[in-house]
């Protein structure tokens, strides 16, 4: 299969999934990050509602995307704003950290306790099958010279037994990449990359050589990086756009391969992120952004 043009706003995930190059990430539906205090739920199904009537058609979460005190979990707002899910609705979630007591993340390495995280997406989501599924692996930065196989192959079985779709990786490098492709087929991976961090270009470069979706999680930084730097700020200016309208459009204009999941509980931002997807950035500007 070769790249999408990249003037295309789809993208033909797993071969099978066309979805379009903007998604929705569901991480800020519960709680502003991980130890904020719970959102308005209403207010959660409302933006997923909206998001869904300006073309959204992939939906990212997780098991542990929920408020620091559990009362909201953004797998139950997926549920309830949009369940019966529209069709093409595309569901993809993550497993390997597990929320712990005190509202923290802690990561397993245990290939058993992969199954019970499965079954309680498909549960929470109301589905039979989940489309795509990423193995989660480390915190910030992938976890070097660690083998991940034992753990995709426990993914790769739940997908023959037909309780997952495609399977995807998150926060590795290309030799974690390699060794799950002699597993089964990678449809996706997530790792850290924006406009203000772009130090993956080897795994960029790795899913382009074979079509595999790049979905960088904090494709806005997740407010730990500066995007508003002189140089987005001049394109934006040029555009009448915000610095992070650029950030997206630059993200989608760097590879045919990738996807932004920008994630809001806001309205408004959810509006200004999908209209990212409309800046056609001129080789002026992406020189501007190099």
């Amino acid at each position: 299969m070769g790249p999408t043009p990249p003037t295309s706003r789809t993208f033909l995930l797993g071969d099978d999934l066309t979805v379009n190059r903007i998604g929705f990430g569901a991480m800020r539906l519960s709680a502003n990050g991980f130890t904020g205090p719970a959102r308005d739920p209403e207010s959660g199904r409302a933006v997923l509602r909206r998001a869904v009537e300006l073309g959204v058609n992939h939906i990212d979460t997780a098991s542990f995307y929920r408020s620091h005190d559990g009362s909201v979990s953004a797998n139950a707002l997926i549920r309830e704003a949009l369940y019966p899910y529209p069709a093409g609705m595309v569901l993809a979630t993550k497993v390997g950290p597990w929320d712990t007591p005190e509202g923290g993340l802690q990561q397993t390495t245990d290939p058993a306790a992969l199954r019970p995280m499965v079954e309680a997406n498909l549960e929470a989501l109301g589905v039979d099958r989940l489309d795509l599924v990423h193995l989660r692996v480390g915190t910030m930065e992938p976890p070097h010279g660690e083998s991940i196989a034992a753990q995709f192959e426990t993914l790769a079985a739940m997908r023959d037994e037909g309780l997952i779709r495609h399977l995807g990786l998150s926060n590795v490098d290309t030799a974690h990449l390699a060794e799950a492709r002699a597993i089964a087929p990678v449809a996706a991976v997530q790792n850290h990359y924006h406009a203000g961090k772009r130090d993956d270009a080897e795994i960029l470069a790795a899913c382009e050589e074979t079509g595999t979706a790049f979905v960088p999680f904090f494709p806005l930084g997740g407010g730990r990086d500066d995007l508003t730097a002189d140089r987005t700020a001049k394109v934006a200016e040029r555009h009448g756009a915000t610095a992070r309208q650029i950030a997206l459009a630059w993200l989608l204009a760097s590879s045919s391969v990738t996807l932004a999941i920008p994630g809001t509980g806001s309205p408004t931002h959810l509006e200004e992120n999908m209209a990212a997807g409309s800046i056609a950035l001129t080789p002026e500007d992406l020189s501007d952004l190099a």
